[in-house]
């Protein structure tokens, strides 16, 4: 029988990146965080049918803010994200810690 090479993609990571709480792999998760952030906000802005102007005008930033947010070339403030969330989309923030 031939042993599969696939990895987990926490394999992975920690092949290529460290263990957890290595500086390499925490830059990693960091990262990914606001990555993961950007797109949300991106999905979300498609799904209102808003333009990028439109989005910075309600919520009273830059279209090239939202933009930097979205692309992850900016870490966005929560007081920021409360406004894209509540004034940009109508919707509500909620935040949650997992340990």
């Amino acid at each position: 029988m031939k042993k599969s090479k696939t990895l987990t993609l926490d394999q992975f990571k920690e092949v290529h990146y460290g263990k957890r709480g290595t500086s390499k792999r925490d830059k990693l998760e960091k990262g990914y965080e606001n990555f993961k952030l950007g797109a949300l906000i991106h999905e979300a802005r498609l799904e209102k049918g808003l333009t990028q102007g439109e989005l910075a005008e309600k919520c009273g930033t830059t279209k090239s803010y939202i933009s930097k947010i979205e692309n992850n070339i900016k870490e966005v403030r929560i007081s920021t994200l409360q406004k894209i969330v509540e004034l940009g989309f109508g919707g509500h923030l909620q935040l949650s810690i997992k340990l």
